[in-house]
Formats: structure tokens, sequence, C-alpha cells
């Protein structure tokens, strides 16, 4: 199919005779009001709603200036499967199709194996940040900080500026992108109300905010920057161009790394980025010899089955804020808890020194996952430490194998004491509880407003996570109370904890991180120790070498609460029958006793030698420590003269300054008697001159 021309549509009611310098207050105001400082606790939505009134007032003078292309996407995804064809990339196995409320896909034209390589993208194809400094967009990127700190606003105004050049390479790309999205900035504000009191809303709040902050940034930057002067976007950039570039690179960037492999930058994937989310595993990569990204298949796909991958381990919050879809079936749906140790608490040092101990922070972001159990490892361990006495943090940082013991923290099978466990399952369940009455409608009520037929996709959206969080925050607290209930239980019949020996830490221990485990269920862990004793690998070779050291050659007995106890089983001896067996066992039992007898004497060399072995010991730190009294000794008098020596230069400093002092009082004496001479002196002086002067009168009278 032909290429589609560009047009400028110009609606009735388009604002041509708005004033650049219109616009330019509008803006300004826009970015004052963005980048002013945060509000106070509770005020985010009042600013939400201001803010959202600018852009409207901004969008509404903006309409119809925006570049759009003719036509459907539909219509131009075969040019795209040819420029891809063309660029080297594999375009066979598969074609884009329409999957109705999945939107459209990539369908499987033959079965694909799973791990099959079907899809590779050449790097010409990719629009990159790189992309971006060697184009048109290169001298401002160039004197930009913003853009130069943020790949994604660099991919955003790098493809704007390519859909608005009839030469840009990408254009087969750009033309097959959607016209809109459902991302949280293209709610109405009605809908974003549903989102009030979920965990989502601050950061849709804070999205939007940015983006409208970006937008008046780089609004004033391209009308007065000089760098800026050559950019198409400078007659036609408005906020809806602005929200659809950011909303394209949002659902669609990746890192990939540059073309040296020394860093990662971000990057649009053409083709590939038409592929849906399913659970599973990361199945594509880039290969740096090739110089092209890869997609192997994350399953066995049939002929017309649609060809997922998996998005990562994303929760569905950050589905609907980046993505804009709800994922029925996550696997890694959760709620964030933020939890921390007080400082004002009386135990506070010695509860963040267990912690640092096992790598945890004492204060930080949790998550109550959808799974069962809703806790992690790290989790459950802090929350252990955060419900444990003084006594109990004593026994873990000081008590006997305290280092051993910090690696069971996250372990389900080795709790603290009934007490604890009792403790950090009731605060759980307490949490829990408060977070879902923070809500103002109950799970009942979501159900029920789901079921109206004229519900808006993005309203219907937004309720669903709505209702997600709420269903893991009831799970949380359901397992808090069946944990609370069996522990109390436990503790009401006096049941032993579990214990450990110092040899099975080795089994817990995860090598990749302090934390040494996550949580799973008992038969899976039995069944992992089993693999690993057979495999005779890592730490468990050496529990087994220990181990058959202890029993000989007789079969290793399974952990029964911590102590090893004899196996009973076909390997038992039998019962001897008639006179033949009860010779052999006659001879077996002299042959066992001559063993013990030989044994007993091996030992008992053993024990001579040991016992020589301590007495020479015993000797030698007798003599050490006599050498270490005489050194002690040595030093002791060594040290008496070096005092003695500094009490005589102490003297010997404090004379010689009495004698300066004495110079100086002498030298003092001396001045003032010279003075009294001179005054003296002086004295003779006048009374010489008064008497001349009498005699003179005498004889002129």
């Amino acid at each position: 199919m032909g290429k589609k021309s560009r047009v400028k549509t110009q609606k009735s009611g388009a604002t041509a005779a708005v004033s650049p310098k219109e616009m330019l207050n509008l803006i300004s105001e826009l970015l004052q009001k963005c980048s002013s400082a945060a509000p106070s606790a509770g005020k985010e939505w009042e600013e939400y709603v201001q803010i959202r009134t600018l852009v409207e007032k901004i969008r509404k003078k903006q309409k119809g200036m925006s570049v759009i292309f003719e036509g459907n996407r539909e219509e131009f995804f075969s040019e795209l499967m040819t420029w891809a064809a063309d660029c080297g990339a594999s375009c066979d196995g598969f074609e884009i199709s329409n999957f109705a409320d999945e939107g459209y896909g990539l369908k499987a034209t033959r079965d694909i194996k799973a791990e099959e390589l079907f899809l590779w993208i050449p790097r010409k194809m990719l629009m990159t940040v790189e992309s971006a400094k060697n184009s048109v967009l290169g001298p401002l990127y160039g004197q930009d900080r913003i853009l130069q700190a943020m790949g994604n606003v660099t991919l955003a105004l790098h493809l704007l500026c390519e859909r608005a050049n009839p030469a840009s390479p990408w254009l087969p790309y750009i033309r097959t992108l959607p016209s809109d999205y459902d991302t949280p900035l293209y709610f109405q504000e009605d809908e974003v109300r549903h989102l009030l009191a979920t965990q989502a809303i601050a950061d849709v709040l804070s999205q939007y905010k940015n983006t409208a902050r970006q937008y008046a940034y780089f609004y004033k930057v391209i009308q007065t920057h000089p760098n800026a002067s050559k950019l198409p976007l400078k007659d036609a950039f408005t906020f809806d161009d602005y929200r659809w570039a950011v909303s394209s690179v949002m659902t669609r960037q990746n890192q990939i790394p540059t073309e040296d492999g020394s860093r990662v930058t971000l990057a649009l994937i053409p083709l590939w980025d038409m592929c849906n989310h399913t659970n599973g595993l990361i199945t594509t990569g880039y290969n740096l010899e090739d110089d092209r990204c890869e997609c192997v298949a994350l399953q066995d796909y049939k002929e017309n089955e649609q060809i997922y991958i998996f998005y990562g381990t994303r929760s569905n919050a950050e589905f609907v804020i980046h993505n804009g879809f709800f994922f029925e079936d996550n696997a890694h749906d959760r709620v964030k808890i933020k939890l921390g140790v007080s400082k004002s608490e009386r135990l506070y040092a010695m509860k963040a020194e267990v912690l640092a101990r096992a790598g945890i922070p004492s204060s930080s972001i949790f998550a109550l996952h959808c799974s069962d159990p809703p806790i992690s490892a790290q989790l459950l361990a802090f929350l252990r430490v955060f419900c444990m006495t003084e006594e109990e943090l004593k026994d873990y940082l000081v008590g006997e194998h305290a280092i051993n013991k910090i690696f069971t923290l996250g372990n389900t099978d080795f709790p603290v004491s009934w007490e604890n466990e009792i403790k950090l399952w009731t605060f759980l369940e307490t949490r829990a509880s408060l977070l879902l009455k923070t809500y103002k409608t109950t799970s009942q009520d979501d159900r029920a407003m789901l079921e109206k037929p004229d519900l808006s996709l993005h309203s219907r959206t937004a309720i669903k996570l709505r209702l997600a969080e709420k269903e893991i925050l009831e799970r949380a607290a359901g397992s808090g109370r069946a944990k609370r209930l069996h522990f109390q239980q436990r503790l009401d019949e006096g049941a032993a904890l579990p214990l450990y020996e110092e040899s099975d830490i080795s089994l817990l221990e995860n090598a990749d991180a302090k934390l040494p485990i996550i949580l799973r269920k008992l038969e899976e862990e039995e069944e992992e120790e089993e693999e690993e004793e057979e495999e005779g690998g890592g730490g468990g070779e050496e529990a087994l070498k220990e181990l058959k050291m202890e029993q000989g050659d007789a079969p290793v007995a399974p952990l029964v609460n911590g102590e090893r106890k004899a196996a009973e089983g076909p390997d038992a001896a039998p019962q001897p029958e008639g006179e033949k067996e009860k010779g052999e066992m006659e001879e077996k039992e002299r042959g066992i006793e001559k063993e013990e007898e030989e044994g007993e004497k091996e030992r008992g060399v053993e024990k001579e030698k040991e016992e020589e072995e301590k007495v020479q010991k015993e000797r030698r730190v007798e003599k050490d420590e006599e050498e270490g009294e005489k050194e002690r000794g040595v030093g002791k008098e060594k040290g008496e003269m070096e005092e003695k020596e500094r009490e005589i230069e102490k003297a010997e400093e404090e004379g010689e300054k009495e004698r300066r002092v004495e110079k100086e009082e002498e030298e003092e004496e001396k001045v003032q008697k010279d003075l009294q001479d001179l005054d003296l002196q002086q004295e003779d002086v006048e009374k010489s001159e008064k008497r001349t002067v009498d005699v003179s009168k005498e004889n002129v009278d």
C-alpha cells in the first residue's frame, strides 16, 4: 500500500486568532504552577484539578493544530512489514492481527516451537537516544540538560520531530503507532477519581504534573532557544502532541546496549513492540555480535495463535500507569507497604543491628503479594526482628550461633519463638485491615460497579485496579489471622520449637544474597535438599561428609525437629532363623566384638596420643606464659626507667625555667638600678644648673 500524505487538520473553532503572546502567557502560568512546591498532605487532588484546568484551557485553544496522519493505522501494517524486511528483520512465521479486547498483536502463521528464534530487529530500525543525538534534535540535546538527563523525554521529542519529517526513515513505523492511548494521561477527571485512595493515585497525579511541566518547559524552549529554531515543532507543538509522544515512549521503551556495549540506552523497537503480554519469563535479548534485538518463543504456538512475550514482574498498578491496561491473571501483582523501626523506640539500635546483619534496612517499602504466602522472605525477616523482645535480640546478636541464626530469619521453618510469630502475624493482620479501611468503597461495591454495562473503559480499568488492591489486602489479613491462630495453638500445646544444626545452615543460605532463602513449601525444600545431596554440591557436600564420618556407611537419616534419628525399614537386621543363621550371627558378633576391641585399642592409643599432645600443649602454654611474664617484667623495668628519665627531663626543664626566670629578674633589677642612677644624675645636673643661674643672678645684681 502506498504512503499516505501527512496533513494538518484545522477544525471549526480552531484558534488561529490566538496570539503567540497569549499562548506563551498560558504556558508560563502552567509552568509556574507545575514548578511550585509540593502541596501539603491532602491537597494533592486539589493541585491536580488546578493543573488540569489550565491544561484543558490550553488544549481548547490548540484544538485542530496537531499534525495527524490520514487513514487508519491498520492500513500501514503492510508498509511496516515491507520496511522491516528491507532492513533485514525477520518477517516470516507471523503477521499483525487484531485480537479484540487485547488490540493488535502478532499471530503465528505457522507452528512455532518454544525457545525458537522467530523474531529479530537490526539496530538501524530502532529509535534510540543515540539516533536522536544524530538527528535534527542534536544541537538542542547538546545544550539542554533535561534532554541529557532524561532519555525518555529525548525519545518523545525525537518521535515528534520524525513524525513531522516527510523524509524520516522511521515513518513506516510511526504511522502504525496508536493515535491515542489508555494511560491515565488520557483519563477524564471523573475516571481518575475512581483511583482515589488507591496506592496508584500518587503516581498517577505525579505523572500528569510532570508531563504538563515538561510540555510547558519545552514549549518555551522551542519558541525561544536558538538551537531549536530548525526543529519542525516550532509551528505546531501542542499538549496533545506531547501527551501522545510521552505515552508512545512510556508504553514501548526498552533498554538496549550501545553499539560498543559499554552502557545501556533507551530504544523503541519496531514490530517487536506489537507483542502483547502474558505470564512467563523474559525471552528477548540483544545480540551484540549481530547487532540486533532477538526474541525466542515463550512457548509452543500453533498456527493462528497469538504470540505473547513477558513484559516483566510488574504489578497491575505499574501496568495501568505505564502501559494503559489491567492484566487479569497477573501472577506478580502486589501492594506496597511501608514499614520501619521507630528511632525513638528503646530497642531501635539492637533491631537495626540485627536487620543490618541480615542485609535489610530498618525502614523500607515492602510488598504484599497476591500469591500464597503473601509476604516475601525479606518481609518475614523484617517482621520477626520488628516484633523481637530484648532477650530475643540479644540471642541473635551475641547468643550461641548468633551469626548462623541470622540466616534463618526469612525461613518459615525456624521461628524465633511462638510468641514472636503470634505478634508478627497479628501485626500483619491489623495493618492490612487498617489499609482496607482507607478505601471509600468495599470490594462488594466495586464488583457491583463492574457489572454496569455503560461503564467507560478507563473507569472499568481504574475500578479493577482498586478491587485488585483490596483483594490482596484481604488475603493478607486472612493469612495473618490464620497464622496467628495456628501459632497460638502451638503455644497452647507447649510444642517444641523446630531446632536446626549448624551444618544445616549451608542448606539454607543463598549465595547471591545476605538473606538466605525465599518462602516455599516444606516438601519443595526437602526435594531440593535431596537433589543437593545427590549432586554433592556446595555446603551440602560438606554436611554429608561430616555425617558419614560420624555414622560410617549407614544411610543418612532425615532430620526430625533438627535431630537425626535412625531410620527403620527394610535395611534393619532380620531375626535369625535356625542354627546356621545362629552360628553366622555368633560369628558376626565375635567379629563385631573383635572389631570393637581393636577399635577400643585404637581409641586408647588415640586417647593417649591426645593426652600427650594435651600435656605438650600445656607445657608450651606454661613456657609461653613464663616467657611472657619475663617479657612483661623486662617491659615493666624498661617502663620504669623511661618514667624516671621523663621525670629527670621534666626536673631539668623546670630548673632551666627557674634559672631563666632568675636571670630575667636580675636583668630587670639591673635595669631598674640603671634607671635610678639616671634619675640621680639628672637631679645633679638640674641642681648644678640652678646654682649656676643663681650665681649669675647675684653677679648681675
